[in-house]
């Protein structure tokens, strides 16, 4: 090139030659062509290797990432279940722990209305108690509206029915005191009764009578003569009241008593017949006992009679007496009476007799009493404890004989007393008899 050149014109040498000088520097050099397209080439040589590197080292890269995101995906979950289970086990404590305050405040407010709820029941059990014992005065707690102030508004009136009843009680017992324990329930239970005013009732009536009390009484010191009477007079009375009489009046050691008043009786003649024969048990009992202490007591005389009388409360307003007025009354008395005369003990009427189906007793006879009109026919109650049958039917054998006028009346109860001579009224059909007096009308209008 440079050969040709020269070869030129001398004005176009130096521009050939420049232009040479650069074409040649593109031809060798480190600038040539070659120069370049080697380094081109290794150029590109170091980016493919470069990016066969990078490629490498972004999947590398990748699979770190991916690795690192797998993991902090994992630790992710990890994290959040970790976090769920925390916030489940935070919601659990958190449910616990209110529900522990809430027990806890609930428990404070039960302890205190327990305790509250205990001690107020305490007290009314304690005041039930007291008041059940008779202390009608116990305090008994008030205040609240639940069911134990309810249970205290009933206690408080129990409390006060308890009282009426104490009261009542009371009343009754002092009534007792006075009155037949009938009289007094019937008095306690029946206000009316207290009207004065009576009715006309059939009854049956008892009187007793002490012999010899008057000179008893002035004999005997009086307190040996009170101890007397009380346990004389407390034996009949409780043998009256044991067969639902009424004891109607007592003057000194005799009792007056009624059998069908105030409650109606139907068998208010049995009633007083049975109890003169228990009566008269006592009675003989207590003569004996007394006799053992050197204390004579007489023997005690008893009538009984059935008919009509007015019974109610006689007085005024300031005193009454619940007492039977008529001559069924007037009759009793006087059949007890009678005995004296009689030697019985006990005398009861016919008219008790008819009103007791299965009577077992002794006829006496046709009494003419004092003051009475017409006869009374009296029996002598039976007591079978006394002797059996024989004895008790020859007696009506003789006086069958002396009812009937049959003259052979006075060898039969000769033959009776000769066999049993400690009977009083066969001694005294037998001295009738000697005397002339066949019959069975028998006059008792004086004691002698």
């Amino acid at each position: 090139m440079k050969s040709l050149i020269q070869n030129l014109d001398a004005g176009i040498q130096s521009e050939t030659a420049e232009s040479v000088t650069r074409f040649y520097t593109y031809i060798e050099g480190s600038r040539s062509i070659a120069r370049v397209r080697l380094l081109e080439l290794e150029a590109r040589k170091n980016a493919w290797q470069l990016l066969s590197e990078s490629t490498r080292a972004s999947r590398e890269l990748t699979e770190a990432i991916e690795s690192l995101v797998a993991e902090t995906t994992e630790e992710i979950h990890l994290a959040g279940s970790a976090a769920r289970k925390e916030r489940r086990t935070g919601t659990v404590l958190l449910i616990v722990a209110v529900s522990l305050s809430l027990l806890s405040s609930v428990l404070i407010v039960w302890l205190y209305v327990q305790r509250n709820l205990i001690r107020r029941l305490s007290s009314l059990s304690s005041s039930m108690l007291a008041i059940a014992k008779g202390d009608v005065k116990a305090t008994i707690p008030t205040g609240g509206a639940d069911e134990i102030a309810s249970m205290a508004d009933a206690l408080t009136v129990f409390r006060v029915a308890t009282t009426e009843r104490v009261v009542a009680e009371r009343a009754r017992a002092n009534l007792s005191r006075y009155f037949s324990p009938n009289l007094a329930e019937h008095l306690a239970t029946n206000p009316r009764t207290f009207e004065l005013g009576g009715e006309r009732r059939e009854m049956t009536f008892l009187f007793t009578d002490l012999a010899s009390f008057t000179t008893l009484v002035e004999q005997l010191d009086p307190a040996v003569v009170v101890a007397l009477m009380n346990e004389y007079i407390g034996g009949i009375s409780g043998i009256v009241f044991e067969h639902g009489g009424t004891v109607d009046t007592v003057v000194g050691d005799a009792v007056h008593a009624i059998f069908g008043a105030p409650m109606e009786q139907p068998d208010h003649a049995a009633r007083g017949v049975a109890c003169a024969l228990a009566i008269d048990k006592f009675a003989q009992r207590f003569e004996g006992s007394k006799a053992a202490e050197s204390v004579a007591v007489g023997i005690t005389r008893i009538g009984v009679h059935t008919g009509s009388a007015i019974v109610g409360n006689f007085g005024g307003k300031d005193y009454f007496h619940y007492t039977a007025h008529g001559d069924a009354v007037n009759t009793a008395a006087r059949l007890e009476t009678a005995n004296k005369k009689l030697g019985t003990r006990m005398c009861v009427s016919a008219n008790t007799v008819g009103s007791i189906p299965h009577f077992v007793g002794r006829p006496i006879g046709s009494l003419i009493l004092q003051g009475k009109a017409n006869e009374i026919f009296a029996f002598e109650p039976y007591d079978p404890d006394r002797g059996g049958e024989e004895r008790l039917t020859q007696y009506l054998d003789a006086f069958d004989l002396l009812q009937a006028g049959d003259p052979g009346c006075l060898r039969a109860f000769a033959a009776y007393v000769g066999k049993y001579d400690n009977d009083p009224l066969a001694s005294f059909h037998l001295q009738r008899l000697l005397g002339g007096q066949i019959s069975t009308e028998i006059s008792v209008t004086t004691a002698g």
